[in-house]
């Protein structure tokens, strides 16, 4: 049974997977107005100057990309510093608490808001990097067991299993 993916998470996932990545080496999809409007619609009114997103996207990656709690840890401060100036506030009502802001770029504000959400509900754990190192594409991770590797099974799973098996045979025959 799989876990459902929360709005968020899917919003984040494309902001990450706007970035230059793969072999051969997809665009920034942030450099096309049209595209990147669509991308950061979920986080806000769009901006012409993306320096401020392109940043918090890097330090994202960073964090993904970490292989020791000490990486992810200075990852996270770059996040943090790159994020002081936005700043939110509490708004309470009958209905419920949200956030509003009230300082600072409203994207990164939008952007920053989603991953607090997703870290706060301990499901920042399910974003990854496919482990296909051709790919390195962004996917949430929807297995019960969290324990997925690859954004889909079918282009980067199963490829790397042939190539993994066709290196054994290869070395039972040598």
């Amino acid at each position: 049974m799989a876990v459902e993916t929360p709005g968020q998470a899917d919003a984040i996932v494309r902001l990450l997977n706007s970035r230059p990545h793969a072999t051969p080496v997809l665009p920034d999809r942030l450099d096309t107005a049209d595209t990147a409007a669509e991308i950061l619609r979920p986080f806000g009114l769009f901006a012409k100057e993306l320096g401020g997103v392109r940043a918090v996207r890097a330090d994202l990656m960073a964090v993904l990309e970490a292989a020791t709690a000490a990486e992810a840890d200075k990852a996270w401060a770059e996040l943090s510093d790159h994020v002081a100036g936005v700043s939110h506030r509490q708004v309470f009502s009958s209905a419920g608490v949200e956030l509003e802001q009230v300082s600072g770029d409203d994207l990164v504000g939008g952007i920053t808001r989603a991953v607090a959400e997703l870290v706060a509900a301990g499901q920042w754990t399910r974003v990854r990097i496919c482990a296909n190192d051709i790919c390195r594409g962004v996917f949430y991770d929807t297995t019960r067991s969290r324990t997925q590797r690859w954004h889909s099974y079918e282009l980067c799973g199963n490829k790397s299993n042939v190539a993994a098996h066709r290196a054994r045979k290869h070395q039972e025959t040598a």
